[in-house]
């Protein structure tokens, strides 16, 4: 494919119209938000800089990138089981296992390949190796849709209009952009975390009631 190809079909998959559910999670913001955690648009910038960076969103472009460059089913599943490992919450394990379940569905029967159900990041990693999509621009837009679908869930949370949530959106992309380039050569070794208050978050909206999101 070209890369004018490439980026079409990524656009398709990452779109919130693609059938993975992804409206229904909020990664933890949801209880941030109502313990007051993140209350201004500024708080949720900064939040989502710290997710982005030392968060979830490296660890995911790095099992993106195991997965592009696996060879065999067991290589594939060796990728997948240090991504469901690593996840800190059971909401978190929820969360990438049901979308990457969702993603190898629709994935498989439009575009072939293997139904296996993998967690998200490895999923759209073993898909777009498949199609031989261009790896960077895979993460890229990877991390930059993770970044997107936070933005939507926290202006269904909190006073945050469209105009201010695009705003944070966009001067966030180059930060979206370091992260995806920064995690190039980067292997299973190379997973951590620091953004602890958003794992927190993550755990108590488990016990959450009354509450809008699936995590």
């Amino acid at each position: 494919m070209s890369i004018e190809q490439d980026a079409l079909t990524l656009a398709q998959w990452l779109s919130p119209a693609f059938p993975i559910g992804a409206f229904a999670y909020s990664h933890g913001l949801e209880a941030a938000i109502h313990s007051g955690l993140i209350q201004t648009g500024d708080d949720l910038r900064t939040w989502l800089e710290d997710t982005v960076q030392h968060g979830s969103g490296r660890n995911d472009c790095i099992l993106l990138r195991a997965a592009y460059v696996c060879t065999s089913p067991a290589a594939l599943s060796e990728v997948n089981n240090t991504g469901l490992a690593f996840a800190a919450s059971a909401e978190r394990r929820l969360e990438s296992t049901l979308q990457g379940t969702a993603f190898c569905k629709t994935a498989t029967a439009v575009w072939g390949g293997d139904a296996a159900s993998l967690i998200y990041p490895v999923a759209v990693g073993a898909a777009a190796a498949r199609l031989s999509l261009n790896v960077d621009l895979t993460a890229v837009l990877f991390v930059q849709s993770m970044t997107g679908n936070l933005v939507s869930a926290a202006q269904r949370l909190m006073s945050l209009g469209q105009t201010d949530g695009q705003a944070i959106l966009a001067a966030l992309l180059p930060l979206c952009q370091a992260v995806a380039a920064g995690t190039k050569h980067a292997g299973l070794d190379d997973l951590e975390s620091t953004a602890f208050l958003s794992d927190i978050a993550a755990m108590q909206h488990e016990t959450l009631q009354p509450r809008i999101f699936r995590t």
